[in-house]
């Protein structure tokens, strides 16, 4: 199977946050990061995402919440390597 090029535009998923449904625009390359994310920490993805919110809602200045989602996922990948 080929694999998928990383260059590929954002796809549109709908997730609940605190019981309101709402779409999210990543690449699917962040949706792989998120997804493993999810299992790693052993959240369903609605759970990680809601707690990503909340981190970018107590922000000063919070960007949107796709933006918000790509800066966590590197960011926990920065921590990862050390």
């Amino acid at each position: 199977m080929a694999e998928r090029s990383p260059y590929h535009p954002p796809v549109k998923r709908s997730v609940t946050i605190a019981g309101h449904q709402t779409s999210i625009s990543l690449e699917p390359l962040f949706w792989d990061m998120l997804r493993a994310a999810s299992e790693e920490t052993g959240q369903p993805i609605n759970a990680l995402v809601a707690a990503i919110d909340n981190e970018r809602l107590a922000s000063p200045t919070p960007s949107g919440l796709a933006g918000a989602i790509r800066i966590w996922l590197v960011k926990r990948l920065q921590l990862s390597r050390g």
